[in-house]
């Protein structure tokens, strides 16, 4: 084999083990709730009348590049946050920093990061910075002012920068009310729902469904 052809597999292996090394890096930190979601192995019964089409453009990570976001939305058990987790690992494939957390985790380290000088501020930019943000259990429970104060601000700071992808059981129509229908609300839905894939997950109960399969 000659010399240079030697030289371009060491260095083609070389940023094989870099890259690999590197997505993987990125997938761990990612801090996703179901480490085996992939978009490859989902499942795609008739009885979730799931968009495949869409399933399969949300993996182009085309949504990213374009700084859209992405809400999943059904019921309870429906699939909502293993989507979200899908979707971060399949970013990090392609070396977008991603993060997922649930929206409880989150109100907590806001409050945790009030306590501290400049928590607010350190808090703020991290999780601006994320190229693709994953929040699970979207608007579970009511945000309290100061929530929604940090909420308002850090969606001004994503806003055609990032995206930002939200799980949750709350359809549209619900989400000024569950914002405190106020000032708040209204700023919220004007930085989140004009740039927005939505997809519905539908009722099927996924978890019940598993369980019964492997019983």
């Amino acid at each position: 084999m000659p010399f240079e052809e030697r030289v371009r597999l060491v260095v083609d292996d070389a940023y094989f083990t870099f890259t690999h090394s590197k997505v993987e890096g990125l997938i761990r930190r990612a801090g996703r709730r179901y480490p085996n979601a992939d978009l490859r192995r989902i499942d795609l019964l008739d009885e979730r009348s799931l968009n495949r089409q869409l399933l399969t453009q949300l993996g182009t990570r085309s949504f990213v590049a374009r700084q859209q976001n992405v809400v999943f939305q059904g019921f309870t058990g429906s699939g909502n946050s293993y989507l979200g987790c899908a979707i971060a690992k399949r970013a990090c494939e392609h070396r977008i920093h991603s993060h997922c957390v649930r929206m409880p985790d989150l109100k907590e380290a806001w409050v945790a990061a009030q306590d501290s000088h400049g928590g607010s501020g350190t808090f703020l930019r991290k999780y601006a910075a994320f190229t693709l943000l994953v929040i699970d259990e979207w608007l579970l429970g009511r945000p309290m002012e100061s929530m929604l104060g940090m909420l308002l601000e850090l969606m001004e700071r994503r806003y055609g920068e990032t995206s930002t992808v939200f799980c949750t059981q709350y359809s549209q129509k619900d989400w000024h009310q569950r914002f405190g229908s106020g000032v708040h609300a209204d700023a919220l839905m004007d930085r989140i729902i004009h740039n927005t894939i939505w997809v519905e997950t539908g009722t099927y109960n996924m978890r019940e469904h598993t369980t019964l399969a492997s019983a």
